[in-house]
């Protein structure tokens, strides 16, 4: 499969990431090495979770999906040269707060290496911004780990234009490593974050992206038309804001682009993504083999720009 350069990360990514947040909460162990392999069979090559995933399940303490992405490779060890691993620190994990701090960054780093069975993280990510901390603190305990192999490159997510620029400014400023990646919102409903000065910087900087809520917590799917829909899933309730004239404007261009390409909404909306000036690849999760195999098609799917016209003009 064609990879595409995670901006100036040295990384090589296919142009979709499996989405890890469905470990340990929507599917187990079981079901997850079995979508696992078959993402890797496929030619797919990057995984992204985070230390907080599942934290938010009642019962879950954070690192349950790094814990059964290690123990995946622990039972396959020959597939960790076929993946990259993407995780992402920063998030409460029961100090009361979120933090990028030196000390907090240390310590979490070294909790998810032990969890991922790995020695080295392909992309640490600050998942959200913290404003108790200078960038160049962050980026100093980044720039050690780099140092010592433990981590290749670093990115960020959740950052908005301001908050970035000022990052990879500290970072030019003060000779130190630059987030080479951005995970930002991004799907034909949630445009704002990303379309805007943020592409516009990740573009003129050489950024990578990876666009997380690639399928709307998937309303773009078609199968949340209605708020008797929300009960299908665990997922239903993060959907129901999507309920509106614009989310159906935009289901009726999936429906019709979909027929007109024989695909799913889903295979469109990614493929849609992927199109997009600025993206490296859109993240999306499965929790079925049937599932998995409709991400794959989104990567085959070729949108004419005809059938981008159309979904740019129901969802503007």
């Amino acid at each position: 499969m064609q990879k595409r350069p995670l901006g100036r990360s040295g990384l090589e990514i296919a142009p979709l990431v499996f989405g890890g947040n469905v470990f340990g909460w929507t599917i187990d162990e079981k079901t997850s090495f079995s979508l696992l392999d078959a993402f890797v069979d496929a030619g797919l090559n990057a995984i992204d979770t985070a230390d907080a995933y599942s934290r938010w399940v009642p019962g879950n303490q954070g690192g349950e999906s790094e814990t059964i992405i290690g123990n995946w490779l622990r039972a396959n060890p020959g597939k960790r040269d076929k993946v990259l691993i993407l995780t992402k620190v920063g998030s409460d994990m029961g100090q009361g707060h979120r933090d990028l701090s030196a000390k907090w960054i240390g310590k979490a780093v070294e909790d998810s290496l032990r969890r991922l069975n790995t020695d080295v993280i392909d992309l640490y990510q600050s998942h959200w911004p913290d404003p108790n901390t200078p960038h160049e603190e962050t980026l100093r305990a980044y720039e050690a780990l780099l140092k010592a192999g433990k981590v290749r490159a670093i990115g960020t997510s959740n950052y908005d234009a301001a908050l970035l620029a000022e990052s990879l400014k500290v970072a030019k400023e003060k000779g130190l490593p630059r987030y080479e990646t951005l995970q930002p919102q991004y799907n034909l409903y949630d445009r704002s974050d990303f379309d805007g000065p943020l592409r516009d910087l990740a573009i003129s900087e050489g950024i990578g992206v990876i666009t997380y809520f690639s399928l709307a917590s998937g309303f773009l799917s078609g199968k949340y038309r209605s708020k008797e829909d929300l009960s299908k899933s665990q997922r239903g309730s993060r959907v129901e804001k999507y309920l509106d004239a614009r989310g159906m404007r935009i289901l009726a261009a999936l429906d019709e682009v979909a027929a007109r390409n024989g695909a799913k909404p889903a295979e469109v909306a990614l493929a849609w993504v992927i199109a997009r000036e600025g993206v490296t690849a859109p993240i999306a999760s499965a929790t079925s083999l049937e599932q998995l195999a409709s991400l794959v098609k989104s990567v085959q799917l070729k949108l004419s720009a005809e059938d981008i016209a159309a979904l740019d003009a129901a969802s503007g």
